[in-house]
């Protein structure tokens, strides 16, 4: 067992797991089903793959949120959308929320030779990765140098001693940083509707997992690794 991180950080990021129709919400930090739709692509499994989604799947995660960023609400429209019953609708109007300036940590735990293989896809991936959406693309590179731990088997342990993100500036820190992670199923004290089974366009399918939020203070991190990156200023 070991344990990859990885960092998910942009100027806009969606993370839906209720979307229904005209309504897509997000989660306030990265779904699973998001997360392995990123790791598809940048390993290049196409949506009918199953056997590599069970593969990538069967990690656990766990997320840090370094920065929760701010909640925003786009009204779209599109034209020429195609009705389910058949026939072309002239005009569709959705609610689209996403989240600005997100910055977040996730931890994957697994087998060291899926996480080895999953590692050298991030540092040269076969399709561009994505934060949601397409439209959503990773403001700083998802992979990080030393994200591999090969000797680490606990996600919160990972979770709670790689540095903040983040510049260490004043208008930047919060006292306290939240952490959710994977537990066993059954376990936990929330369930999420997000553990990917199918990304079949005609057949998409999820399952159940369960999570559970902790906090760990700020201070206690080691400081961050400043990066020559105008994002992060």
């Amino acid at each position: 067992m070991a344990v990859l991180l990885l960092r998910l950080a942009g100027p806009m990021q969606s993370w839906g797991t209720q979307s229904r129709f005209t309504h897509r919400d997000t989660d306030l930090e990265p779904s699973k089903s998001g997360v392995i739709g990123l790791l598809c692509a940048a390993m290049g499994k196409p949506r009918d793959d199953l056997t590599a989604i069970k593969e990538l799947a069967g990690l656990k995660m766990g997320v840090r949120v370094d920065r929760q960023g701010t909640l925003k609400c786009d009204y779209h429209t599109a034209q020429n959308v195609a009705k389910a019953g058949g026939g072309i609708k002239d005009c569709e109007l959705s609610n689209r929320f996403y989240l600005t300036d997100a910055c977040f940590l996730v931890a994957l735990q697994g087998d060291l030779h899926v996480l080895k293989e999953v590692d050298n896809s991030l540092r040269n991936p076969v399709w561009q990765m994505y934060l949601g959406r397409k439209a959503f693309v990773p403001g700083l590179p998802v992979y990080l140098p030393n994200g591999l731990l090969p000797d680490c088997v606990n996600l919160l342990t990972a979770l709670n001693n790689y540095p903040y993100l983040l510049p260490n500036r004043k208008r930047e820190m919060q006292a306290s940083l939240r952490i959710e992670f994977e537990t066993e199923f059954g376990q936990g004290d929330m369930v999420k509707h997000d553990q990917p089974i199918s990304f079949i366009s005609a057949d998409r399918q999820f399952g159940l997992r369960y999570v559970k939020n902790v906090m760990v203070e700020r201070a206690k991190l080691p400081l961050a690794k400043e990066e020559p990156c105008i994002y992060l200023a």
